[in-house]
């Protein structure tokens, strides 16, 4: 029986321990924080957006980087595996829009109740105390030093640490420098799934505004096609913009700071240009002695009124049966596609994801051990790939985890 330790108490870790126990080793979990899936319990808003119910293909489509890394460890623990695996254990699951699975009950706890009682019911232990340090031995792992200088004798370690972002649920870099500490190559450290800022001032007054149902669109400079494009729901914030569509949005931008984006939002995606038009028409016909920035009322959030009207250049005194075709045209324009030009991103402690970390180049890709220190193992966020939005980067968690401990 060999004696397996894990650090890291997330869905990787966890994941890890279970399938460690069960193929028969002595697996011990070190896991800092009191409860462990600190950060399972805050994704997809609390509901737990599980996986992605997709094919393998869709799945590797969906990871801008390092994404055929991941083909065998995709093969041994596929999405439809893995909703086996919580179905099995009573927790019910649906398929939502975009083919995103989550717990029937809408309760991210549901997931790491099921996860927790999985490691216990497998034999391992979970130990509350922090990793500080892996003890080699001619080049192999032969144990772990805690921080109260207990050392945990151990013939296999697998790091499941994760990132650096969400420092609040323990994510903070721990396993880049103890796997940098033996050698290992750490990537450059971004954040991913993250809020965006702008740099139109406009934003700070419209903090707190959300819009739904409308397009954003992301280009980066110079470029015809938008590198993103989806419908949904967005956040204005008083450095810029967040919500569901900009973390997408985010994941995309992959060389902020060497490259310029700009953003549009389409405010009425549902309206052709033509079609909004008519509808404009409508409204002036109805109160023509109104001023203009009195008659976008039944068109467009209060809020947002007086910076569409300013960004039009048409007087916000002018009454309406005074607007000429060319200046409502424009004004069409402004409201299919608001400009906001992207400065950067959020600190990585606010990022849902970190992108970046152990180099894939150093992992064997069928293990998940280290190609430098035998006997070392990893999963989840803290290896050098990360996916976008819509469950693909938990996947990515479960599945390097059951790899990692099928081969620990």
């Amino acid at each position: 029986m060999k004696n397996v330790v894990i650090i890291g108490g997330g869905a990787a870790g966890l994941m890890a321990a279970v399938t460690s126990a069960d193929n028969g080793n002595n697996v011990t979990l070190i896991e800092k924080n009191a409860r462990v899936g600190r950060k399972l319990m805050i994704t997809g808003k609390g509901r737990c957006n599980v996986c992605n119910n997709c094919d393998i293909d869709t799945l590797i489509n969906n990871i801008p980087k390092n994404a055929k890394f991941l083909y065998s460890a995709f093969s041994m623990f596929s999405p439809q595996q893995l909703m086996e695996f919580f179905e099995s254990r009573k927790v019910p699951l649906k398929t939502e829009r975009g083919n995103r699975v989550f717990p029937v009950s809408d309760k991210a706890v549901d997931i790491v109740d099921a996860l927790y009682n999985a490691v216990i019911k497998s034999g391992a232990k979970i130990i509350t105390s922090t990793a500080e340090k892996l003890i080699t031995s001619e080049n192999k792992v032969i144990g772990v030093k805690l921080q109260n200088g207990d050392i945990l004798p151990a013939d296999s370690v697998i790091i499941a640490t994760g990132g650096m972002s969400y420092h609040l649920t323990g994510s903070t870099g721990d396993g880049y420098k103890m796997a940098s500490e033996l050698g290992h190559t750490v990537t450059e450290l971004k954040p991913s799934l993250v809020p965006i800022t702008i740099h139109e001032g406009f934003c700070t007054h419209l903090s707190g505004l959300s819009l739904k149902n409308v397009t954003l669109n992301v280009f980066e400079v110079g470029k015809k096609k938008p590198l993103f494009s989806e419908l949904g729901e967005m956040l204005f914030t008083h450095f810029g913009i967040s919500g569901p569509l900009v973390l997408s949005a985010s994941s995309h931008i992959r060389y902020m700071g060497k490259k310029q984006y700009i953003a549009f939002i389409d405010l009425k995606p549902a309206l052709s240009k033509e079609q909004l038009d008519n509808r404009i028409l409508r409204d002036f016909s109805e109160e023509q002695n109104k001023n203009f920035a009195n008659s976008l009322d039944r068109l467009l959030p209060k809020s947002l009124i007086p910076v569409i009207v300013k960004l039009s250049n048409i007087p916000s005194d002018l009454k309406v049966n005074q607007i000429t075709k060319e200046q409502r045209l424009k004004l069409i324009d402004i409201i299919k596609a608001l400009p906001l030009h992207i400065t950067g991103f959020r600190p990585i402690d606010e990022a849902i994801i970190t992108s970046g970390g152990i180099s894939v180049k150093e992992i064997d890709p069928k293990t998940m051990e280290s190609k430098l220190v035998s006997g070392l193992y990893f999963a989840g966020e803290i290896i050098d790939v990360d996916a976008y939005t819509g469950g693909f980067n938990l996947q990515i968690a479960f599945s390097t985890g059951f790899a990692a401990g099928t081969n620990a």
